[in-house]
This record gives C-alpha cells, sequence and structure tokens, in this order.
C-alpha cells in the first residue's frame, strides 16, 4: 500500500492559518495567513514519518553509493541539474526539451528561444544558491539569497515586469481569472516580510525537532503557501528543496531530480498542497513528499547505472578501434559534458588544430559513438545520440 494512503488514518485537523481580508483589482477576497513552523496543536507525531523517512534517507544513501560507479561526478552533476532544470520549468508549462537545452549550449539554433531561456535561468540561479552555500564567504539559505536567485530566475522578456529579485508589494492569487474566483489567496504583501523571516528561522534553527527530510517537506509547503513573488514561486520552491537536500547532508550532490515525480503526480501535487491550507492536513503531505523522494532517488539510480553502462561500453569500443590515439580518448570523455558541440568547439575544448579535432570525430562516428546531426558539408555539428536518449526517457 502506498505511504500517502497508510497515513491518511493519522491525519487529525489542524488549523494551519488564519484569513484576513483584503481588497485587489476592487474585490473585497480573504488571503490566509500561515502560522509559522512547526505545525502544532497537535504537533506532528513520529508514528505519521518514521518508516517513509527510512525508506526515503536509504535510497538517498543508495544514490550517493552508486554514484561511484561514474568515475566523475561531473557528468552526474550535469545532467541531473539540466534535468531538474527543465522538469521544474515543464511543470509551469514550459515545453523546451533536454535536446533544445544540449543545443542551446552548443550554440546550435532552437526554435523555442524563450522556453530554453527559462530552463537556463533556472540553472543559474541554481548555480548561484548552490556557490554560495559551499563557499566560506557566502550567503547562507535566506531570503536574501533567494531574492538573488529569483532575480535570475525572471531575468528576460517574461519576467521583466514581475518584480525580478523583489518580493511582491500587490496581492497575488493561485487559480481563477480573477480574485473573486481564486483557487487560493496568499497572504497580504505587508505580511510578507515577516512570515519569511519565521522560515528562515525554522530553516536555521539549531535544535530542531523533526527529520531533515520532514523539514524539507514542511519548508516547501510554507514557502508555496506564502508565495511571496509575483512569478517564479513554484520554480524557486523547488530549487530550496535541492537546495536543502544538500546542506542538511542529504545527498553529497544535488543528484536526485525530484520536480520529475512531482510532474508525474502534478495533480496529487497540488491537492497536497492545497490540503495543507484548507484542513491541516500535514500528514498527507509529508506521506506523499517522502514517497516522491524514495521513487526520484530510485530512479536517479537507475539512470546512473544504466549511463555507466553505456559510457563503459562505448569505451571498450572506442579502445579497441584502431587507430585511436589521445585527442579521440580525451574527446570521448568529454562527451557527458558536452553531449552537442560542432567541430571548432572540440578544437578549443581539447586545445588542438582543427584538423586533428576533426580526425577525432570521425573516429568517434566510424565507430557508431557520434551521429551527425545537420546532413551538410559545412557547419556541421554533432551529438552523442545514444546518451541525449538515455538522459531523455
Amino acid at each position: 500500500m502506498c505511504v500517502a494512503v497508510m497515513q491518511d488514518r493519522f491525519h487529525t485537523m489542524r488549523t494551519t492559518g488564519s484569513y484576513t481580508t483584503t481588497t485587489t483589482l476592487g474585490e473585497a477576497v480573504r488571503a490566509f495567513v500561515p502560522h509559522p513552523l512547526p505545525p502544532a496543536e497537535p504537533a506532528l507525531s513520529p508514528d505519521v514519518y518514521a518508516v517513509a523517512t527510512q525508506r526515503a534517507e536509504m535510497a538517498l544513501g543508495r544514490l550517493a553509493g552508486v554514484a561511484g560507479l561514474v568515475p566523475s561526478v561531473d557528468w552526474l552533476l550535469y545532467s541531473a541539474i539540466r534535468k531538474e532544470a527543465l522538469l521544474t520549468s515543464q511543470i509551469e508549462g514550459t515545453q523546451a526539451t533536454l535536446t533544445d537545452l544540449f543545443d542551446d549550449e552548443a550554440g546550435l539554433p532552437v526554435a523555442n528561444v524563450d522556453d530554453v531561456e527559462e530552463v537556463t535561468n533556472y540553472l543559474r540561479a541554481f548555480r548561484l544558491v548552490r556557490d554560495n552555500l559551499r563557499s566560506p564567504d557566502g550567503l547562507p539559505l535566506s531570503v536574501r539569497l533567494l531574492c538573488d536567485a529569483h532575480r535570475l530566475l525572471l531575468d528576460g522578456a517574461r519576467g521583466t515586469g514581475k518584480q525580478p529579485g523583489e518580493l511582491r508589494r500587490s496581492q497575488n492569487w493561485i487559480g481563477g481569472t480573477r480574485p473573486g474566483r481564486a483557487v487560493f489567496v496568499p497572504p497580504p504583501p505587508d505580511r510578507v516580510p515577516a512570515l519569511l523571516t519565521d522560515l528562515e528561522r525554522f530553516i536555521h534553527d539549531p535544535e530542531p525537532s523533526l527529520p531533515p527530510l520532514v523539514r524539507v517537506a514542511l519548508v516547501h509547503v510554507q514557502f508555496e503557501t506564502i508565495h511571496p513573488f509575483l512569478d517564479g514561486n513554484g520554480r524557486i520552491g523547488r530549487l530550496l528543496i535541492a537546495a536543502l537536500l544538500e546542506q542538511w547532508q542529504l545527498l553529497p550532490e544535488p543528484l536526485v531530480y525530484l520536480s520529475g515525480y512531482l510532474k508525474q503526480h502534478q495533480a496529487a501535487y497540488y491537492q497536497r498542497l492545497s490540503a495543507v491550507r484548507t484542513g491541516g492536513d500535514w500528514e498527507g503531505w509529508i506521506a506523499f513528499f517522502l514517497d516522491g523522494v524514495e521513487a526520484a532517488a530510485a530512479e536517479a539510480e537507475r539512470g546512473i547505472v544504466a549511463v555507466a553502462s553505456l559510457i563503459n561500453t562505448d569505451r571498450r569500443r572506442l579502445l579497441a578501434a584502431p587507430r585511436v590515439g589521445a585527442v579521440a580518448l580525451r574527446l570521448f570523455e568529454l562527451l557527458p559534458l558536452m553531449p552537442r558541440f560542432t567541430i571548432e568547439q572540440v578544437r578549443q575544448r581539447l586545445e588542438t588544430t582543427f584538423p586533428t579535432a576533426t580526425a577525432a570525430v570521425k573516429l568517434l562516428e566510424e565507430q557508431g559513438i557520434l551521429a551527425e546531426l545537420t546532413g551538410q558539408k559545412k557547419n556541421r555539428s554533432f551529438g552523442y545520440a545514444a546518451y541525449v536518449a538515455l538522459l531523455s526517457a
């Protein structure tokens, strides 16, 4: 039986916030103001989350262990971070694909430029947060850091008018064409700073009473309920999940892309978030979240095994080829970080001549590792087709 179903019997109705009347666009609406974390009256019982937490933590541990199958963790990070960026953006309606993203990074033309820009903006925001958290001089996980990430996330045409990097100064709502028909109305803008301060205090509590994974689940709901920005709240809230998994040492690297699970179960995801606000069902959300972590970790583990198998098979094929040289081998080791490229990019990355780069690409093409993408004689581009297909599956 699914953990999310089992835990429903533990759910006790509780008040998770209060309502206040505010006016927006000429309509009076009831805006929800959440109570500070953790849930209280009653508090969460360990019976609710103990088994599911253990299973999710074990799945994350297996994922961290199997990462050792691949010679370079950078290979895994390259694909995992991009899959998370893509999937979290797709939840919000972005239509870009992984191939679009690889093409854009290779300088190749893409049709849906705006969608790709949204994904690459998420990558920039994620790197900013991660670099700060890993640097002794960086910002801690804070409102200021999230605002800096939000500025990068909305950098571009679609986000120009949505106050990039700033907490909202007006009332927003979720669902419905106008405030009076909204599915949910977040707190009034004047309440947002204090609510985020409470959330920041919970994140940095020196003596937490709950397991890290449960706290991650609580933080995500609270952030989404506060909805502090005019746009991009979902993506920043899911970025917060990835940052906390690493900061609280649940994973040494961001190898799990939880947005894949949330996208696959998108209706249940939104339903569980809503049930916390309307009925205090923290238990149902936590069970759903822990199920998701376990499933996403297992999926990432299978992906790593498949990538390791593909790369090892192709490496053996290349080593058995006649005339294989150092440049061709160096090119092969670059492919997981450069799955689509031009010969000029190979020349630059390997710091060699154009004829030498061309010969290396040709050798890998002859071995069936690379495929030419344009069908042209000039301005050709190439791709590690099997690898791209595996990541896109």
